[in-house]
This record gives structure tokens, sequence and C-alpha cells, in this order.
């Protein structure tokens, strides 16, 4: 049960010691990822994968990906299959599709790492954002991410933000190699990782499923509000729109 409570326009939360973020639609905006991100890596990717065509790593993404492709049983991705089509065209498909492919998460992460070392791309974190981190971080709470992104592609948003290198801040980044983020479990693993009771992390995100998740994992939760979100309805969960209004307790000891 959430122990949130309340405060005039404040929402104090009791007994906090770990924040576990989400990225898109939580600490910067939804539009970011498709029309910054995924147009970078749909227009970069066959060019990178030319220059690394003898890589070890890129090459062993590559065959895991053209498994991955064999046994997709989306009707698109067969047809590509069966007409003999280049890995790049069904890469193109998972980026049309926000399709959740570890490998293809791991191959844009590269290509993005690119793209923000020469100044092409810079994390767009809300206004409020990087304060709240450093206030928190200052407060002696543990600060994480959780996204469907891979983890070298969260540390590039918050290294090379609009407010500087924000990555020190963090202490844990997970994605879906610990689990997908609609499932319980997930959570718990996450919680076991960073050694930390569940009801002391407060997690923040603009997905309801996600929150749904994590509830039942013991965590306590808030729901994201923000301009572009999809889910603009938090169903019974508290609600935030600015970081600077979360008041948090740490334990008692």
């Amino acid at each position: 049960m959430n122990n949130a409570v309340p405060a005039n326009n404040a929402i104090l939360f009791r007994g906090i010691s770990h924040i576990l973020l989400d990225i898109e639609g939580t600490t910067c905006p939804v539009s970011f990822v498709a029309e910054t991100l995924f147009p970078y890596a749909r227009i970069n990717i066959p060019e990178y994968l030319q220059r690394n065509s003898e890589n070890a790593e890129i090459l062993n993404l590559l065959q895991k990906v053209r498994e991955a492709w064999q046994q997709d049983q989306d009707e698109s991705a067969s047809v590509l299959w069966s007409q003999g089509e280049k890995l790049e065209q069904y890469l193109d498909l998972l980026i049309t599709q926000d399709r959740k492919l570890t490998e293809l998460k791991d191959l844009q992460g590269m290509v993005w790492e690119e793209g923000y070392a020469n100044g092409d791309i810079i994390g767009p974190l809300y206004d409020d954002v990087p304060q709240a981190l450093q206030d928190w971080h200052d407060q002696g709470i543990t600060l994480s991410v959780y996204s469907s992104g891979s983890v070298a592609a969260q540390k590039l948003i918050y290294s090379h933000s609009n407010a500087g290198n924000l990555s020190h801040l963090f202490s844990h980044w997970f994605d879906t190699k610990i689990g997908p983020k609609h499932v319980s479990t997930s959570y718990k693993d996450i919680a076991n990782t960073m050694q930390v009771p569940g009801n002391q992390i407060l997690f923040i995100s603009d997905s309801r499923q996600e929150l749904e998740a994590a509830k039942c994992a013991g965590i306590q939760t808030i729901f994201s509000i923000r301009d572009g979100n999809p889910h603009g309805e938090c169903a019974g969960f508290p609600s935030v729109n600015d970081y600077s209004t979360l008041i948090l307790e740490l334990p008692i000891n």
C-alpha cells in the first residue's frame, strides 16, 4: 500500500530510501523516442552496420536478430523473410512497430551513442527533473532507472542531457534483461538486486500497467502526468506533474 499523503499541493511519501524511474513520459517527453531517437536509428543503422561489418560484437547481435526474424510470427516479418529481404529491412520493421527485441535495443544504443557524442542528440529532460534528481541524491535517496530501452541508451540520455551530465546521480540501471516491465517479478528482482525492501522504493511511471505490477511487488508507486503522455488517467494512483511537489521521508532506523 502506498504511504502517500496529500499536503496542500505537495505529496508526502514516508519510508522512501530508493527511487525507481521510468524515462519516457516520466523524466523526458514520450515524443523524444518516436520523433528523435527512432528516426535517428532508422537512418543511421545501415551505414553503422557497414562500418562495423567485421566487429564480432555486432556480428553476434545480428545473428541473434536473424534467429528472431526466422521465428517471428508477425505477418509483415514473415513476408520480408520469404522475399529474402536484407536484415536492415527487418530492423526497420522492428523500429516501426516499437518491438522490444533486446538485440535491437542494444544496436540502437550503439548508434545513439555516436549521435550523442557528436552532438546530434541531446536528452530533453523536463524542466523540474534535474533539480529534483540532485535534491533526492543530496537527501541520501538512491536513484535508479528502469526502462525498456537498453541500459546503454538510458545512460546516454542522462550523460548528454540538456542539463549536462547527470548520470553520476544514479546507482542502478535496469532494462528488460531483468524482465518485462508489466510483470511483478521484475520489480521483485529489482528490489533484490538493490538489496532493499520493496516498500522503501518509490516507482514513478506514466504506465498504469507498470505501476500495477510494481504495486503487486510491494513497491510504492506514483503516476507521472506530463503533456503528451498517452495515458492521462491515473486510475486510482497518486499522481504528479512536477517533482518539486514530492516530499520524501527516509525510513526511520
